[in-house]
């Protein structure tokens, strides 16, 4: 049973001294990812299973988004003053009965249940596991905790869906569940055996000044118009990618090549983001919009294209990690619901961006208003981020 703290012993140590607790969250975040993204590649495969059209199928990737969307600041704001490490074996268990449901139903409706246990699950897992970085490591070096941690999420993004899709070929859309199933029971090991201990917000501490919650709500801001723009392209970077030449067989180790360069970004971000924050961020939310933009202007020079998107994705390698440490400074009081607010915005740009993306499909000048739309959507954000200074301070 939860129960809220009386005393918080300072548990902040050195980047180096707190790796294992670190890596147990990255692990942790690989996990939740590849659970929210699974179902991707693998449409076809469970609406096959159960003479379901692909259409509503792909209700498991939107109602876990929702979930996420809905819940997670709530139930943050309700589970702030619990313990901490109870909360996320709780979040993490989600992920195992999400994934077992899904592996063993035996029907589409149980498969649903199971996205939506998940979804739930994902609502609280990313705001605890952002406000534990700087409950464990010195605030100096909370931006490069936060990157660390933030590597296991860009690794589920470039490692987590391309193999289990692929294990889903060769054993079935099953057993992808079923693997992803024990990796949650070894996640909980993990978080055992390696995570300490730390509270909550104490009983009857006001959350933050107004001040505070001003410099947060700009990072919200910025965060969300940055993750619109970002998934305006992105939602649809294979058809891009596809009609600007590119073979079917490429487009796996193009992603791939694009997830490496995200990983090489977020590297980067983690070195300057605590000494220049304003600076960083600044930085590559001007690069991103660039980038963005050559991708509409190259669309029809095949190898300029590559350039452009390889480029793009690293500079957004760093940018979620970005926000979350700018977040967590202004909100540090309360680290977990600023992470709530980076979580469900960063989902609700997820989905208008793929709304808005849809928009725009088509020929060649629809990609460049694509990208047009798109870059402008991250100058949005990067206004936002230059007006709005208390959020973005050292």
């Amino acid at each position: 049973m939860l129960t809220t703290p009386t005393a918080a012993p300072d548990t902040r140590q050195d980047v180096r001294q707190r790796m294992p607790a670190l890596a147990a969250l990255a692990v942790a975040g690989f996990l939740a990812v590849t659970t929210e993204m699974l179902p991707v590649g693998l449409l076809p495969a469970i609406g096959g299973a159960f003479g379901v059209d692909d259409a509503v199928t792909g209700l498991l990737v939107t109602v876990f988004a929702v979930m996420v969307a809905v819940f997670a600041v709530p139930l943050t704001v309700a589970t702030r003053r619990y313990p901490r490490k109870p909360l996320i074996l709780i979040t993490v268990a989600g992920y195992l009965i999400s994934n077992l449901l899904s592996a063993f139903a035996p029907s589409f409706a149980v498969v649903a249940a199971g996205r939506v246990v998940g979804g739930v699950a994902h609502a609280l897992f990313f705001s605890v596991c952002i406000g534990y970085v700087p409950r464990l490591v010195e605030r100096g070096q909370v931006g490069r905790g936060l990157a660390l941690v933030a590597g296991g999420t860009t690794a589920g993004f470039v490692l987590g869906v391309p193999l289990s899709t692929a294990l889903g070929a060769a054993i079935g859309w099953r057993g992808s569940f079923a693997v992803l199933a024990v990796l949650a029971a070894g996640v909980l090991v993990a978080i055992l055996r390696f995570l300490p201990a730390v509270s909550g917000t104490p009983a009857g501490r006001r959350i933050q000044t107004s001040g505070a919650r001003s410099a947060l709500g700009v990072v919200v801001t910025s965060n969300t118009l940055t993750f619109i723009g970002q998934y305006t392209v992105y939602t649809y970077i294979s058809v891009i990618l596809l009609t600007g030449g590119a073979g079917e067989s490429w487009i796996g180790p193009l992603l791939l090549v694009c997830g490496v360069c995200g990983l090489a970004g977020l590297a980067c971000v983690g070195r300057t983001i605590d000494r220049h924050p304003r600076t960083t961020v600044l930085t590559v939310l001007a690069l991103l919009a660039a980038t963005i933009l050559a991708v509409g202007l190259t669309h029809a020079w095949f190898v300029g294209l590559v350039v452009a998107i390889a480029l793009w994705n690293g500079l957004f390698g760093g940018v979620p990690s970005m926000y979350q440490t700018a977040a967590v400074r202004v909100f540090h009081e309360a680290p977990e619901v600023a992470g709530a607010w980076i979580n469900g915005t960063s989902n609700l740009g997820i989905a208008l961006g793929a709304v808005l993306g849809g928009l725009f499909l088509g020929s060649s000048p629809a990609i460049l208003a694509l990208s047009v739309t798109a870059a402008a959507l991250v100058v949005a954000g990067l206004t936002v981020a230059v007006m709005g200074k208390r959020g973005f301070a050292p």
